[in-house]
């Protein structure tokens, strides 16, 4: 069972410390993480005050390191915080923050000539006292393998069912998505593959298109087939896109192919031609050039190391 430690101090976001004990609290798979909460003492989080269950002194001995956002980013983060997340890192902790729990793992050096993103309000201020880091203010996270940076609110949910979901694959993260009733599928960064594929809030011109491409992803749709369904033209069906998503239609197109096909070699026995072929890819030889581009390996390894490290 992997150990998950939250690292709280005073002045703690509750919102972002409370949802990340809602993801890793509990969960579909047995067995579960082992959620710890450690801090130097009773600590206060906005108005709630919270009992850790550790000291800091637990980060190292931790798989992963949690770091909810802070609320005053304007000094300098407690050394003893930034002392123990850097140490749980050297001792091979898997270290993310949240929203601006960026400042810490910065002040710990952790993010130094590592892209990394924060909130969108904080991240001219992240990149002024921290110019060593690459801060990008556009995408919802920035995975690095053994660290990882969310942006604000909803995006620190986004980041807590990326990890589930590389821990546990797709179906189980989609499952606690479901309990907690957001959006399975807001893909922020594997690798260096960082876009933002969110759905377009009710009322938004592009709201009926994205599940209707959801369910269409066999089919070799093109721009002029989105841009049909929405009732605009290409050129403004491709600025709605970039505005919602960050991204552009084809990108973000060939991000839900790559998560299906993703999902489909973890929880299914079909050949790669088959899965080239419910994704839209048309032949296994375009999927895995796609694939392999994208994710960083083949479909065939993909699938190896996660039925490996599933069992």
């Amino acid at each position: 069972m992997d150990t998950v430690a939250l690292a709280v101090t005073d002045g703690m976001l509750p919102f972002e410390l409370s949802l990340a004990c809602a993801v890793f609290g509990s969960g579909p798979a047995d067995p579960w993480y082992d959620l710890v909460v450690c801090g130097p003492g009773s600590v206060r989080a906005g108005r709630f005050r919270l009992e850790p269950d550790h000291g800091l002194d637990r980060l190292p001995h931790a798989d992963t390191v949690i770091v909810p956002g802070w609320a005053d980013v304007e000094v300098d983060p407690p050394a003893e915080l930034v002392d123990a997340v850097r140490a749980a890192h050297e001792a091979g902790a898997r270290v993310a923050s949240l929203c601006t729990g960026a400042f810490v793992l910065a002040a710990a050096g952790l993010l130094d000539g590592r892209r990394a993103t924060t909130h969108w309000a904080h991240t001219e201020d992240l990149a002024a006292r921290h110019p060593q880091v690459e801060v990008d203010p556009d995408v919802l996270y920035v995975d690095n393998g053994s660290v990882l940076t969310s942006a604000g609110k909803a995006a620190a949910m986004d980041l807590c069912l990326h990890l589930v979901r590389l821990d546990h694959g797709a179906a189980v993260a989609n499952a606690v998505a479901r309990r907690l009733v957001v959006p399975p599928h807001r893909d922020g960064g594997q690798a260096q593959f960082v876009t933002t594929p969110v759905p377009a809030p009710a009322g938004h011109p592009l709201a009926e298109l994205f599940p209707w491409v959801l369910e269409r992803l066999d089919r070799p749709l093109t721009v002029e087939d989105l841009a049909r369904r929405a009732r605009m033209s290409s050129r403004h069906l491709g600025r709605h896109f970039r505005a919602a998503t960050g991204t552009t239609p084809l990108r973000w197109l060939l991000t839900q192919r790559i998560r299906r096909a993703q999902e489909l070699l973890e929880t299914t026995d079909d050949s790669v031609r088959a899965i080239a072929a419910a994704t839209g890819m048309g032949t296994a030889t375009t999927l895995r050039r796609h694939f392999n581009r994208t994710v960083g390996v083949p479909p065939d390894t993909y699938r190896r190391t996660f039925r490996s490290r599933a069992r």
